[in-house]
């Protein structure tokens, strides 16, 4: 059942502060990674229903509609993966909050699990708070100055968002009667056109969700967010929390709410090639190894967006295949930078060089997550892209899909930047004597660096059987 996504992080957390003195953190830390393996394997299990055909979505009403398809399955998949990710390098980041920690990260995984269930505005608005809270939380973990500095930000700027989304909701009820997908999607479609005060609601919500998602001009709380927060903390950040609460929703809304409406879907592409271009400009002119990412992620978020908007079910497919893709290429890179900067004690990458040879694990899987973040075939980066360039040459917006393809120019210029300063040359001074990570950072960077490869070589097959099932 849907329902167990939310179950089963909500019950945990319970069990693990009632036994507090009993479990204690390394108890608990594995705790938590159990559930984060048993969400991958109940979202695999939950997909067979739907890829064999049994069904096209299960649901189950309880207080209010949860529902699962095959785009959610993709994405409960990828809030598993990268939790797991988070709270493998966590084990060894961060000290003596590690139990406060696996708590957190698990109201996030139930945050944004329901999230990604809900059919209705207002439990979108809960689970949206929910996993806000929790990462304000989350960045502040160690309560240093530029750590709480980020949490303000980002408590502030969600805090605006907020106020769009419930005024926004407060006019749809007030029109449609509910805040229930389907009805509001209705009560849109029995007009000839999109009426204004709908109009008014879309563009609110919008607005809070390009917040959440850190869009151009939305982002100014995202670097800081980014690269002030423990290193776990902005590998669950930049991997999933931003997509599935700004990203994901748009998706989800544009097509199950908004009607896929034309005059949203330009917004959206807009809001898309600006992120794409303004993400990748900023990302070259930083010094700080988690700013080039967090920039880099803008850019990366900006692709999605823009497939989101030309809404074609190609388009769609490469909106959700990025959303994977990216999930794990940019995760690699922030357990990469978190290595770096554990092993170094610095972030700076004028201050680094020459560590492939003390590092070569961390320095040559981010060899990978670089060249699938620019798109670099055989990759799984570059499918997704591709299919997304495609995908607007397709419906016609031609200028929108030469400024994509020119973006993974930029892509591969700041990233070769990166991996010369920090990789390449002779060793910096200083760092003669350092050694490679620990063997849970070292693991999971080779995970990510597998998925990527695998998912890129075998994607052709995948895509085939796409298409002789009808799913594009």
């Amino acid at each position: 059942m849907p329902l167990l996504f939310i179950i089963f992080p909500l019950i945990t957390v319970l069990i693990l502060n009632l036994s507090y003195k009993k479990i204690g953190s390394k108890a608990a830390l594995l705790i938590g990674t159990i559930i984060t393996l048993l969400q991958m394997l109940m979202s695999m299990t939950f997909g067979g229903f739907i890829w064999k055909g049994l069904t096209d979505t299960l649901r189950v009403n309880f207080i209010t509609d949860f529902r699962i398809n095959s785009y959610s399955l993709i994405v409960l998949f990828t809030i598993g993966l990268i939790s797991f990710v988070s709270l493998i390098v966590g084990r060894s980041s961060t000290g003596k909050d590690k139990f406060n920690f696996v708590n957190l990260v698990l109201i996030i995984l139930m945050g944004m699990n329901g999230v990604t269930m809900v059919a209705d505005l207002f439990s979108l608005y809960v689970f949206l708070e929910i996993t806000g809270v929790a990462s304000f939380v989350l960045i502040s973990l160690h309560k240093d100055k530029y750590a709480l500095q980020g949490s303000f930000k980002y408590l502030l700027m969600s805090a605006i968002a907020t106020v769009f989304m419930l005024t926004s909701s407060a006019i749809v009820l007030m029109f449609a009667g509910s805040l229930k997908f389907d009805i509001v999607n209705t009560y849109i479609l029995s007009y000839n056109g999109v009426p204004f005060q709908m109009v008014i609601a879309f563009m609110l919500f919008i607005t809070g969700l390009s917040i959440k998602a850190g869009l151009i001009p939305f982002h100014g709380w995202l670097p800081d967010a980014y690269s002030s927060a423990p290193a776990p903390v902005s590998i669950l950040l930049a991997g999933i929390v931003t997509k599935v609460t700004g990203v994901y929703t748009l998706l989800i809304l544009f097509t199950s709410v908004f009607g896929k409406n034309t005059m949203i879907g330009t917004v959206l592409m807009v809001l898309g090639i600006i992120s794409i271009l303004v993400g990748a400009l900023a990302a070259m002119s930083q010094d700080d190894f988690k700013k080039i990412l967090a920039y880099s992620s803008i850019s990366q978020v900006g692709y999605i967006i823009l497939a989101v908007g030309i809404g074609s079910p190609l388009a769609l497919l490469g909106a959700i295949l990025h959303f994977f893709n990216h999930a794990s290429f940019k995760s690699l890179l922030f357990v990469n930078s978190a290595a770096v900067e554990m092993q170094t004690g610095t972030r700076k990458i004028s201050s680094l060089g020459g560590l492939a040879s003390r590092m070569p694990i961390t320095g040559g899987t981010s060899i990978v997550g670089f060249l699938s973040a620019a798109g670099i075939p055989p990759l799984s980066g570059f499918w997704s892209k591709l299919i997304i360039i495609i995908a607007a040459w397709q419906a016609a917006a031609y200028s929108y899909a030469a400024v994509a393809l020119l973006a993974s120019i930029l892509t591969i210029a700041y990233f070769l930047r990166l991996q010369r300063n920090v990789f390449f040359g002779h060793v910096a001074e200083g760092l003669e004597n350092v050694t490679e990570a620990n063997a849970g950072i070292k693991g999971v960077s080779i995970l990510l660096a597998a998925i990527n490869i695998v998912v890129g070589i075998l994607f052709p097959l995948v895509f085939k059987y796409m298409q002789s099932i009808g799913w594009i």
